[in-house]
């Protein structure tokens, strides 16, 4: 696909259980989702709305747009097909200093979605090196599921602070570090974590989740996604709309009843 990985990118993808760096955007195009970003973290707490976290692509139209980016899409699909849906999207952000981290875990554990056609697409808006928290992840740990243990640490960024609950030879750690505008794939069950941010400056990154359209929620809970390529044949989700304009109060409405629902799948009992 132009623009989109090469064969040999794809199978590093798929023997490591990750691929990057992968170009998307310019300096000056990070340098300004950066500054929306800022904006919309000061409106959104001026709201109290948490647009951060959780699905605020919801309620921030450029946000939505910056999912259905082609440049991001081509790299998707030569991973996950042409039938993409976005499931999420979420902002990992550490600020100098501030002693957060993230522990080694699969993100497949707490999801409730089946099969494995699912990546995250890590998109820096900062540098983000070894000094600044990068993440970091073990090369061919995405073949089966490992056992977790909620720790709900606080400075852990993770909803429930989980981590793999058996010994993870970091040893063969690969830092994943990025230039601004520099995104990385990564499987869902790949073992990653990342350190805290020791250096000057914050280390802002978009993430968008992303599934094949085949893939279902098996936690009980009825789930919804974002159409973002091809076609969606199977109907598991319900559908997903970009908003008018950002903090559209009819968005905001759905913005609230949808992560509320996103928030009874993420903290559910899990065996």
């Amino acid at each position: 696909m132009a623009g989109g990985l090469s064969a040999e990118r794809v199978a590093r993808y798929e023997d490591d259980g990750f691929v990057f760096p992968i170009d998307v955007l310019g300096p000056d195009e990070a340098e300004h989702y950066r500054r929306l970003y800022e904006e919309a973290r000061r409106k959104g707490a001026e709201l109290g709305v948490d647009v951060v976290n959780v699905k605020g692509h919801l309620v921030l139209k450029w946000m939505a747009d910056l999912a259905r980016d082609t440049r991001i899409l081509n790299a998707v699909e030569c991973v996950l097909g042409p039938n993409i849906l976005c499931w999420t999207t979420n902002f990992f952000v550490k600020h100098p200093g501030d002693l957060t981290y993230v522990s080694w875990h699969q993100d497949a554990t707490y999801w409730g979605l089946s099969g494995t056609r699912i990546c995250s697409a890590w998109l820096a808006f900062t540098p983000s090196t070894r000094a600044s928290g990068c993440m970091r992840m073990i090369p061919g740990s995405h073949g089966e599921p490992m056992p977790h243990a909620d720790t709900f640490d606080e400075k852990n960024l993770l909803s429930r602070g989980q981590e793999i609950a058996v010994e993870v030879n970091d040893g063969r750690a690969v830092d994943i570090e990025l230039e601004p505008g520099q995104m990385s794939l990564h499987h869902v069950r790949v073992a990653h974590g990342s350190s805290p941010n020791v250096s000057p400056l914050p280390r802002i990154g978009f993430v968008v989740r992303y599934i094949s359209a085949e893939i279902e929620q098996t936690s009980g809970f009825r789930d919804s996604a974002m159409l973002v390529r091809g076609e969606d044949r199977h109907g598991h989700f319900d559908p997903e709309t970009v908003p008018e304009r950002d903090f559209d109060p009819d968005a905001l409405d759905r913005f609230e009843r949808l992560r509320e629902r996103r928030d009874r799948i993420l903290y559910r009992e899990v065996s």
